[in-house]
């Protein structure tokens, strides 16, 4: 007996229905689902800065090792301009050092620690008596000049604009408590060093922030970097202040360090290249006095708390106006700041900065010398 065959007719057609459904529910060129990305960890985000702030403190401990345990005999191997190199270079990150992290640290007091809005409200609204304050604020944060970048950050990111913070900037590594006394300590007032110095930086400060005040758009001053960080500086932070104070100060430790050891270099670099017995040579011409001095401010990159103790040992030898235009322009411009401002602005903008101030300290000490 022969069974009937199953009608497979209407399952078929059933399925053909169900095809044409599914192709018409299912949006046009759709790409398989994608597995759900892993959200990064805080960790992860903090594991750059982490290595860089590894890394200086090796450097910093490797450097001081070298120094305390390297038998003498280490030295005869090596020849003098070598010796010379690492000597000036270690020499540099040593002085520098401590004023960098005092100048994180008061960073972080500002950013995290003062009331939001509390700088802003307490500087006056006139722009003009405001860069002059901000200009004033040297005497209350005696920080060097290598200090003042990691906090002129922290400006910037608590809401004063490009210019300010380059007035600030400026002003600060001179018109501070420490340089003044120290100025006054090596000169006195003979030859109205200490009073040029501190009305030159006064002034030549007050200048650029009124350049850069009128800048038509002062965000591109900053490197893109750093404008990202300025662009989520007021985003909501859940975190205490003393973990966010701690992740503050690694990744400006991280942003901070390998500039100050690659400027140092090439200032040791640079110092061991130029004869000074050059230098010496042109101190007394009353015009190439003052741009020979200059040049050895931009390359020692000494901090402006020592410097007058250092070009004292030239007083005999060079014009009041060289010396003059050597205190001013190398707390502002040299090697070792442009390494550590070069983490905030544009290179064209150091350019820039490099060459306003460059004329306006040579035209202060110019004119000293015409005094004198």
């Amino acid at each position: 007996m022969l069974r009937p065959a199953a009608d497979t007719s209407g399952a078929a057609s059933a399925a053909r229905t169900l095809e044409r459904m599914s192709r018409t529910l299912a949006p046009a060129h759709s790409a398989p689902p994608r597995p759900p990305t892993r959200p990064r960890s805080p960790r992860s985000t903090r594991q750059r800065p982490a290595l860089g702030l590894s890394l200086g403190v090796a450097l910093v401990l490797l450097f001081a090792g070298i120094r305390m345990f390297a038998p003498e005999s280490v030295g005869d191997v090596l020849s003098n301009s070598v010796q010379d190199f690492f000597t000036l270079s270690i020499s540099v990150v040593i002085e520098s050092l401590p004023f960098v992290f005092l100048g994180i640290l008061l960073s972080i007091v500002v950013q995290v620690w003062l009331p939001e809005g509390f700088l802003l409200r307490h500087l006056p609204r006139n722009v003009v008596a405001r860069r002059v304050t901000i200009s004033l604020l040297g005497v209350l944060l005696p920080v060097c000049e290598c200090g003042n970048v990691p906090l002129a950050r922290g400006l910037i990111l608590r809401g004063l604009t490009v210019g300010e913070s380059l007035t600030f900037l400026l002003a600060a590594p001179i018109l501070n408590p420490v340089t003044i006394i120290t100025t006054y300590q090596a000169f006195g007032w003979s030859d109205g060093i200490l009073v040029a110095r501190i009305l030159g930086g006064f002034v030549i400060a007050n200048l650029i922030g009124w350049i850069y005040s009128r800048h038509s758009s002062p965000m591109s001053l900053l490197t893109p970097k750093f404008q990202a960080s300025c662009a989520h500086a007021h985003d909501e932070v859940r975190t205490t202040r003393t973990r966010r104070s701690v992740d503050m100060f690694t990744a400006e430790t991280a942003a901070m360090l390998p500039a100050l050891f690659v400027g140092s270099a090439i200032a040791g670099l640079i110092q061991v290249g130029v004869s000074r017995d050059l230098l010496v040579t042109l101190g007394q011409n009353p015009v190439l006095s003052v741009f020979a001095l200059m040049a050895l401010a931009f390359v020692i990159s000494i901090c402006s708390n020592v410097d007058a103790f250092f070009i004292l040992a030239f007083g005999s030898t060079f014009m009041p106006g060289a010396i003059v235009a050597f205190l001013v322009f190398g707390p502002m411009i040299d090697v070792k700041m442009l390494a550590l401002m070069r983490t905030t602005f544009t290179a064209r903008t150091l350019v820039q900065l490099t060459v306003i101030v460059g004329l306006a300290s040579a035209a202060l000490g110019l004119a000293v010398n015409t005094i004198a």
